[in-house]
């Protein structure tokens, strides 16, 4: 069998206040993936469980993202991945105190084949 790339998919997920890297990361994977209809398993024979779905997160501060709890937003899939790395954007408020977090997500949906 080989793995085999079927679907890229982009997202933004914002954290207005608080600088929750995860929840703006479980919102990037969310935007990612929220319209589309991936109708590939079907076609293929395969059940939505036996997508391979593999999330890359980029984030102001890698560390401060639970990945586990990010991959808890994909409904589906088979032993997905993260890799969680340094980017998106980290905009502090006037007092320096607070701060808008920006994270981006790629989601690549791929099957054995």
């Amino acid at each position: 069998m080989a793995k085999r790339r079927f679907l890229l998919e982009m997202g933004m997920g914002v954290d207005l206040h608080g600088r929750d890297y995860t929840k703006a990361a479980q919102r990037a994977v969310r935007e990612a993936i929220w319209h589309n209809s991936f109708g590939a398993a079907r076609h293929l024979g395969k059940g939505v469980d036996e997508m391979l779905v593999d999330v890359t997160i980029a984030a102001p501060n890698p560390d401060a993202v639970d990945g586990a709890a990010v991959l808890e937003a994909l409904p589906h899939g088979n032993n997905n991945t993260i890799n969680v790395v340094k980017g998106g954007l980290e905009i502090p408020n006037e007092a320096g105190d607070d701060a808008t977090v920006i994270v981006n997500a790629a989601v690549v949906v791929s099957f054995d084949l």
